[in-house]
C-alpha cells in the first residue's frame, strides 16, 4: 500500500495518513451555497479533493472510501436571488444545483458517494442544538440559539489565534441578545417571508455553521478521516464547525486530517467583478475551453499554493493534452505509473505527477493513459474538444502550393506568409515539404477566419 503523506492544517505540518478504518475512509468537503454558477474560484476545491478522492479510491479499493460533499440550500443570499428574481427558492435550489453538476462533470470530476443537502438535515441541527445548549456550550436568546465560544477551550487552534486576537481583528456581530461578540449564531428566527422549520424556540432556520457539523456526522459519524476546503472557510465556518461538533460529542475527534486549498488568481490579480477578470466555470466552457484543460492548468500549481489562471497556462494544458491524446489514441489502458502514484501520495504532488507524464509520453503510452485517467485526464467521455473536423482544404492547399513555386522564382514570399497567417489564425496546421503541402484543421479550427482568402 502507498504511502500517503499529507499536509494537516490542524497540526501545520505534513503527516502520514492512517485511515481510521480502511474499509472506510471518510471525508466531508464544504460544498456549495446554490444560488449562482460556480465561478472559476469555486471549482479549485472540487478538483483538489476529486484529485484526492481519486487516489484515496486507488490506494484503498474504490469500495472503501466515502465521500461527502455538501449543498447549502438555505441562506439569505438565496432568499435575496428569489426575492430578486421572484421565483420559489427550491427552484432556484434545484436549478443551481444541476448546473453544478453539469459544470462539474464537465472538469472531469467525479462525483461524491452522497451530497446531503442542509434542508435535509433540520432535524439533527435542531437536536443539535438541543446538545449544545444542554451541556452548556450554547443559549437560547430572542428566537436565536448562541453557540459560546469561550465556553471551548480549543477555540482558535486551527486558524492560530486567540479568541480576543480574533475580536480586534475580525468584524462581528454585535447584537444586544449576544452574551460575547464572539458567539455565533446556530439558530436564528424567521419571517413569514423567509424559509423556516419549528423549533423549540420558535419559527426559524439554521445558522450556516452547524449544518456541516450536523450532515458530517449524520453520514460519517463523531470522528472521521478528512474535511476539506477553501483556505476562505478555514475561519470563521471550519473554527466554528470544531467547536460545536466536539462540545456536543466530545467522545469523538470530528476531523483527524484538515486540508486546506489556496485561492485562485487570474493573470496576477486577485479574481473580481470590478477588474473584469471574474468568471465562471461555465463562461469558459461556453468561450469553447475544455474542461480538462481547466482541470490541467490547476494541477499544475499545489493545492497550498495561490494559483494563478493565464491564457498562457491554458494554451500550453491544451497543446499537452491534445498531444497526449493523440500519442494514446488506440491504446489501452495499462496500470497506473507507481511514480505518478508516489507522487500524488506525497501531499497531492499534482506537478510532480505531471511532470512524470511527460516523460511516460516518451516511453510508455498505456501507462501515460492509466496514469492521466487516475487523476481525471484524457477519460474517454471528456477528449471530443480534441479531434480534429473534418475539413476540405484541398483547396487552399493547391493555391499554397502554387503561391510558393512563384515564390520560389521570383524570390517574394510575401503571399506565401500572408497565406500561412490566415490559415495559421484560423486554427490550421500547415505543413510543408519538399514533397508538397498538407493543410490539417485542428480542434478550434475557425472558418470564419478564412473568408478574407475568398
Amino acid at each position: 500500500m502507498a504511502r500517503i503523506r499529507l499536509t494537516n492544517t490542524k497540526t501545520r505540518t505534513k503527516e502520514d495518513f492512517a485511515a481510521i478504518d480502511p474499509r472506510n475512509v471518510r471525508m466531508y468537503v464544504c460544498g456549495p451555497t446554490v444560488y449562482d454558477r460556480a465561478h472559476l474560484g469555486n471549482a479549485r476545491p472540487v478538483v483538489v479533493f476529486d484529485t484526492l478522492y481519486r487516489l484515496l479510491r486507488h490506494v484503498y479499493g474504490a469500495g472503501h472510501v466515502t465521500y461527502v460533499r455538501n449543498f447549502t440550500d438555505v441562506d439569505d443570499k438565496i432568499n435575496a436571488r428569489a426575492a430578486r428574481d421572484g421565483r420559489d427558492i427550491s427552484a432556484i435550489t434545484d436549478e443551481t444545483i444541476a448546473w453544478y453538476h453539469e459544470d462539474m462533470a464537465a472538469l472531469g470530476a467525479l462525483r461524491p458517494d452522497h451530497e446531503p443537502r442542509a434542508t435535509a438535515h433540520i432535524p439533527q441541527m435542531i437536536a443539535l442544538c438541543e446538545t449544545l445548549i444542554a451541556r452548556g456550550h450554547a443559549y437560547a436568546a430572542e428566537g436565536h440559539v448562541l453557540f459560546r465560544v469561550r465556553s471551548y477551550p480549543g477555540y482558535g487552534a486551527l486558524s492560530g489565534r486567540s479568541v480576543d486576537d480574533m475580536i480586534a481583528g475580525a468584524r462581528v456581530e454585535v447584537a444586544p441578545y449576544k452574551e460575547d461578540p464572539m458567539d455565533f449564531v446556530l439558530w436564528k428566527p424567521s419571517t413569514q417571508a423567509q424559509p423556516g422549520w419549528p423549533s423549540p424556540w420558535g419559527r426559524g432556520r439554521p445558522g450556516w455553521h452547524i449544518e456541516c457539523s450536523a450532515m458530517a456526522r449524520e453520514l460519517l459519524g463523531d470522528t472521521f478521516d478528512i474535511h476539506g476546503g477553501g483556505i476562505d472557510l478555514q475561519f470563521p465556518h471550519h473554527e466554528n464547525e470544531i467547536a460545536q461538533s466536539c462540545c456536543a460529542h466530545p467522545e469523538g475527534d470530528f476531523a483527524r486530517f484538515w486540508m486546506h486549498n489556496e485561492m485562485l488568481q487570474v493573470e496576477g490579480k486577485k479574481m473580481s467583478k470590478s477588474l473584469g477578470n471574474f468568471f465562471t466555470v461555465r463562461d469558459l466552457l461556453d468561450q469553447g475551453v475544455p474542461g480538462e484543460v481547466i482541470r490541467m492548468v490547476f494541477m499544475g500549481t499545489h493545492y497550498t499554493r495561490p494559483m494563478d489562471w493565464t491564457e498562457k497556462k491554458r494554451a500550453e494544458a491544451e497543446a499537452t493534452l491534445r498531444s497526449w491524446r493523440d500519442l494514446v489514441a488506440g491504446h489501452t489502458p495499462g496500470a497506473p505509473d507507481a511514480e505518478v502514484v508516489a507522487a500524488l501520495s506525497d501531499d497531492l504532488n499534482t506537478a510532480g505527477a505531471i511532470a512524470r507524464l511527460h516523460q511516460l509520453a516518451r516511453t510508455d503510452p498505456p501507462a501515460l493513459l492509466a496514469s492521466a485517467r487516475m487523476m481525471g485526464l484524457l477519460a474517454e467521455g471528456l477528449g471530443d474538444w480534441a479531434q480534429a473536423p473534418d475539413v476540405d482544404l484541398s483547396a487552399l492547399e493547391g493555391r499554397l502550393l502554387a503561391a510558393r513555386r512563384t515564390a520560389m522564382e521570383t524570390k517574394d514570399f510575401t503571399e506565401v506568409d500572408r497565406l500561412k497567417s490566415a490559415l495559421t489564425d484560423a486554427g490550421v496546421e500547415v505543413r510543408m515539404s519538399r514533397n508538397g503541402v498538407e493543410l490539417v484543421a485542428g480542434p478550434g479550427f475557425d472558418p470564419a477566419v478564412l473568408d478574407e482568402l475568398s
